[in-house]
């Protein structure tokens, strides 16, 4: 397999995984959402221990925070995974998870806005219509509801940016991933030790809270080990596309298994969004498959020359 094909798969079941937690979430209602995201934090970072210290890397750790730079863009990621897992924790147990799915269906564009901006990646006319096609989408869906989505745009922004950090990294994404949990441990810490001394924390009220609260670990730490080492291997255009599975599975969970209220304006809204980015799917899948033979025909070219 190539390096894309593995940041293929690995995205495919990153996306799967974040996609249908929202139901092991949904669990966790009871449990304060700032609690659970002390437990994913600090459950994460014993997982990612134990993969480190399996693979004889444990020392990497520190090298990866190493200089001004990288510490800051472990800081930055940090912060913005963060934001993302509090914000979808309490979109799931508040009854908000469509609009944590419609976030992560404007993230996929977010991602190609970013990787335009940033990496300048060229976009054409029909990538730029699927763009616009999403501002209609969250316009339609503010005037209609009365009030922006939000949460939903925070839920987009936040991932988006922590993708553009990760791709940024130079280390690799088990130690980056590694190091971004441990840098927000204090947090966590803090946070779990208010709720102790307080008396009403889950953790060890009943076996069922407690061991969802340690699944949390895996169940966080090994869709950011996959999507964290797709990062590396595919554009952000590419990541993007592939992500929807993520929100498509969000989707199904919020209306048909939680029962949540689906609008007439979230039906027009959805359907610009899936129009917008099955228009960039099948621009992407043009421009991917115009590229692989332009790469066959330089080989070719080459083989002759030689």
């Amino acid at each position: 397999m190539t390096d894309t094909t593995k940041g293929f798969a690995a995205m495919i079941v990153a996306c799967c995984i974040w996609g249908l937690s929202s139901i092991f979430y949904k669990l966790l209602s009871h449990v304060p959402a700032a609690e659970v995201l002390a437990h994913r934090t600090l459950w994460s970072l014993a997982f990612f221990v134990m993969v480190l210290t399996l693979q004889g890397r444990l020392r990497t750790i520190l090298a990866a925070m190493a200089g001004p730079r990288a510490f800051a863009l472990l800081g930055f990621a940090a912060m913005m995974i963060a934001t993302n897992w509090y914000l979808f924790i309490w979109a799931v147990q508040s009854g908000q998870a469509t609009e944590a799915a419609l976030g992560y269906y404007i993230f996929p564009l977010v991602s190609v806005l970013l990787g335009r901006l940033v990496f300048a990646e060229r976009m054409n006319r029909v990538q730029l219509f699927a763009v616009g096609l999403v501002a209609v989408a969250v316009s339609l869906l503010t005037y209609g509801l009365g009030t922006a989505p939000w949460l939903a745009v925070a839920i987009a922004a936040s991932f988006g940016l922590y993708g553009l950090a990760k791709k940024r990294l130079a280390v690799g994404p088990v130690v980056s991933v590694t190091a971004e949990v441990m840098l927000l441990l204090p947090l966590a810490v803090l946070v779990l030790w208010q709720t102790g001394d307080n008396g009403a924390g889950a953790f060890g009220a009943s076996f069922r809270d407690t061991a969802l609260l340690v699944l949390a670990g895996p169940i966080t730490a090994t869709p950011l080990i996959l999507f964290s080492y797709a990062a590396r291997r595919l554009s952000m255009a590419t990541a993007g596309l592939l992500s929807y599975i993520n929100p498509t599975l969000q989707f199904f969970c919020a209306v048909v298994l939680f029962r949540e209220p689906f609008t007439g304006w979230h039906v027009q809204a959805f359907m610009l969004i899936w129009g917008a980015l099955a228009l960039y799917s099948i621009s992407t899948f043009h421009q991917d498959k115009a590229r692989r033979r332009a790469l066959r025909a330089a080989s070719a070219s080459a083989t002759t020359v030689t």
